[in-house]
C-alpha cells in the first residue's frame, strides 16, 4: 500500500521561498496523478498543483500561478512543490495526494506559515 510522507513546511517570511516534498513508500509513484492541496483554518481544502503521471502534464491554481512550481523524480519516488514568493494567504497545511483512476492516497500534510 501506497505510503506518503509530506516535509520541508515551516515558517517563512513574505516573499521567501520553501520546498515541500512528497516522498512515497511501499509502492512505485510512476502511475500515479499526484496533486497538492491545501487547507488553511476555517476554509475547505483547495487544490494547488497537479501534475500527471508522466510529469508531461501540470496545472495549478491561479492564486499561485508563476510562484508555485511542480515537479517529480519518479526514480526517488518523490514529488516537489518549489513555492516561490510567499504571501500570508499561502499559510495552511498542505497535501499531498496519489490518484490512479479510483484509488487515492494521502499524506499527513506539512504546515506552512507565511509571517513576518
Amino acid at each position: 500500500q501506497l505510503q506518503l510522507v509530506e516535509s520541508g513546511g515551516g515558517l517563512a517570511q513574505p516573499g521567501g521561498s520553501l520546498r515541500l516534498s512528497c516522498a512515497a513508500s511501499g509502492s512505485s509513484l510512476f502511475a500515479y496523478a499526484i496533486t497538492w492541496f491545501r487547507q488553511a483554518p476555517g476554509k475547505e481544502r483547495e487544490r494547488v498543483s497537479c501534475i500527471s503521471s508522466g510529469g508531461g502534464f501540470t496545472a495549478s491554481a491561479d492564486s499561485v500561478k508563476g510562484r508555485f512550481t511542480i515537479t517529480r523524480d519518479n526514480a526517488k519516488n518523490t514529488v516537489y512543490l518549489q513555492m516561490n514568493s510567499l504571501e500570508p494567504e499561502d499559510t495552511a497545511v498542505y497535501y499531498c495526494n496519489a490518484q490512479h483512476i479510483t484509488i487515492a492516497y494521502w499524506g499527513q500534510g506539512t504546515q506552512v506559515t507565511v509571517s513576518s
